[in-house]
């Protein structure tokens, strides 16, 4: 057999290996990423031609890469931490328990659409590290948690950080050697998008990838928050019923169509920037409120998870549990206001927003050179890394973690007991996070090993499953880009390394090529709900180590319905006008549905039988 046969494969072989290990064997990431990172190293060597001081030099940028991530995470924990600490959380929860004390509607009010905000405003997986420990500290299970937490890591992405995954990552990946591609620029002259000087205007032509990626997102996300209290009821509380969770369907499309009808429109005629964080600020505006007055609500008890003690030891993490007894020792005694409660969250959306407004110029001040930590050519190769540690979201939790300590006057005994609960939570997650994120890099940097040398694995697979496709290819390619976020950890990331592929095969298979790149980005942004290092973040900040194999196994149907339908809707899209309304698109959108009905009902008459 010829090895470019199977060259493919080879290429595969590392995320198989995460795949059988993490989520069929459901190791802990601890050992199955070593053992990935250990492929694809033997590979790229071997195979690829990739030289030991490249390898090295991309392990070193992983390593660089997974502290900053760390350093994000033990931010997180720490202000989660102070605020347990400080009493402060006991206020937030009552103040949730007027609200609606259903822990449905707090996983939407949260996850959803605080959790849409926060993408909008910092991205990069900020949303896990803020809106995950809040769950619980409002009595969520820890796994309940971070699955939810990761459900909603989808509809907002795209527009995470102003815009970077469309703005920096589809702009930048439209680039062939640092210029615009040549295939680009024809078509922006075609559709007008070149300015006097006969320059290309690329915010026009980004806008247009927004608006087409908004509406994809708009129309998929339609159902996210349904998932996310189904997905919720189904795998935890007392009953373990799917029933409970679509009881609530008026609430959750309510909740849904809040974020995403002005998410959309802002796309449409703002552009990119700030669709998810006034998506996520108008939801919460018009979602609070309803359900404090109990609109679209079913009309029953509140739903819980029951009594802790009762839960199962899986759902638990090493955050919860000294959190009994010192909820007990808080409980009150805490007279503090909603108000003074809040104000540390506030603090950081406040910070995270005005740091990354360009307008402001904070963010350029904490990114100059004085502050950022920079190995250019690593090792005498192409690889490069910057840090900047003012930057970072994790400075920002740090901050607001100092405030909360005079703010609330709190013993120097109990933010010690939070540092060192921090710090012990911190440890055990990095042994994931130094093989995870260096793999990664690896795995990206397995091109240009020499003239006559395979192309990066990435590009590999993507180009394989191409050739295999046809004009099917709409249908695929939003795993294509699901696939770079999964290995990446990054939107960003996958549209750099797939949006001019996507636009070349566009253009090959005789469609608008601008759709593809949407679809693309949308693949992408859902591609976050599975990655393998996010899950591991996301678990670390509540303690929650060695699970993510069992968390990416309940999360992972929400990508498959995620991919396969934005593919459905991108094939009856572009080939609509040639191929009628009736066509392969279509029949899978109706074929997508009939299969969540059909899982639906098969699930209600057996919660029936059980109960």
């Amino acid at each position: 057999m010829n090895i470019e046969s199977i060259m493919p494969f080879l290429a595969m072989l590392p995320i198989l290996v995460v795949a059988v290990l993490l989520v069929g064997l459901r190791l802990p990431a601890s050992r199955a990423m070593p053992a990935s990172y250990a492929a694809v190293a033997v590979l790229a060597y071997f195979v690829w031609n990739i030289s030991a001081t490249k390898i090295a030099a991309a392990t070193i940028d992983g390593l660089m890469l997974a502290t900053s991530l760390l350093y994000i995470i033990f931010g997180a924990i720490l202000l989660l931490n102070t605020m347990q600490e400080s009493g402060a959380l006991s206020a937030i929860r009552r103040g949730f328990v007027n609200v609606s004390p259903d822990k449905r509607v707090q996983a939407i009010i949260i996850a959803w659409l605080f959790g849409s905000f926060i993408e909008g405003s910092a991205g990069f997986g900020t949303p896990a590290a803020v809106a995950v420990p809040l769950l619980v500290g409002l009595r969520f299970p820890p796994m309940a948690a971070v699955v939810v937490g990761m459900i909603i890591q989808s509809t907002p992405v795209s527009f995470g950080a102003l815009g970077t995954p469309i703005l920096i990552g589809v702009g930048n990946g439209l680039t062939d050697g640092g210029e615009l591609a040549a295939g680009v620029r024809d078509y922006a002259t075609t559709m007008g998008f070149v300015g006097s000087n006969g320059a290309v205007d690329m915010s026009s032509l980004l806008h247009l990838v927004g608006a087409r990626v908004a509406l994809l997102h708009a129309i998929n996300g339609l159902l996210v928050p349904l998932f996310v209290v189904t997905i919720m009821t189904r795998f935890f509380g007392p009953k373990r019923s799917i029933i409970a969770g679509l009881k609530m369907w008026r609430f959750a499309l309510f909740a849904s169509l809040a974020m995403t009808l002005p998410y959309w429109l802002v796309t449409t005629y703002l552009g990119p920037e700030f669709p998810s964080l006034i998506g996520g600020l108008v939801g919460l505006a018009i979602v609070v409120p309803a359900a404090r007055a109990g609109w679209f609500l079913p009309n029953e008890q509140p739903w819980d998870f029951g009594p802790q003690e009762k839960w199962e030891e899986e759902w638990t993490g090493t955050q919860s549990a000294g959190d009994a007894k010192l909820e007990e020792e808080l409980t009150g005694k805490s007279t503090m206001s909603l108000l003074k409660a809040w104000s540390p969250y506030v603090l950081v959306a406040i910070l995270l927003v005005c740091t990354r407004l360009p307008v402001l110029g904070i963010g350029e001040r904490l990114k100059s050179s004085f502050v950022t930590i920079t190995w250019s050519n690593i090792l005498g190769t192409e690889i490069s890394r910057d840090i900047q540690p003012l930057y970072l979201p994790g400075s920002i939790f740090l901050v607001t973690s100092l405030f909360a300590f005079f703010f609330y006057r709190m013993d120097a005994s109990r933010y010690a007991r939070a540092w060192k609960q921090s710090s012990s939570t911190v440890v055990k997650a990095s042994v994931a996070l130094i093989f995870t994120v260096p793999m990664v890099r690896v795995f990206i940097n397995t091109g240009g090993g020499g003239e006559d040398d395979p192309i990066a694995m990435p590009q590999m697979l993507a180009q394989w499953i191409s050739e295999t496709t046809g004009s099917t290819w709409p249908i695929f390619s939003p795993a294509v880009g699901g696939f770079g976020a999964f290995i990446a950890g990054s939107n960003t990331i996958s549209n750099m390394m797939f949006s001019l592929f996507q636009f070349n095969v566009g253009q090959a298979i005789l469609v608008d090529p601008i759709w593809i790149v949407s679809l693309q980005a949308v693949g992408g942004a859902a591609g976050n709900v599975i990655c393998v290092h996010n899950v591991v973040a996301a678990s670390a900040v509540v303690g929650l180590v060695g699970k993510e194999g069992t968390i990416i196994r309940k999360t992972l149907p929400v990508f498959l319905y995620y991919a396969s339908m934005a593919g459905a809707i991108g094939y009856a899209i572009v080939w609509t006008s040639t191929k009628g309304w009736l066509n392969l698109g279509t029949i899978l959108i109706a074929s997508i549905l009939a299969v969540l009905i059909t899982i639906i009902v098969i699930a209600v008459k057996n919660d029936r039988k059980t109960t």
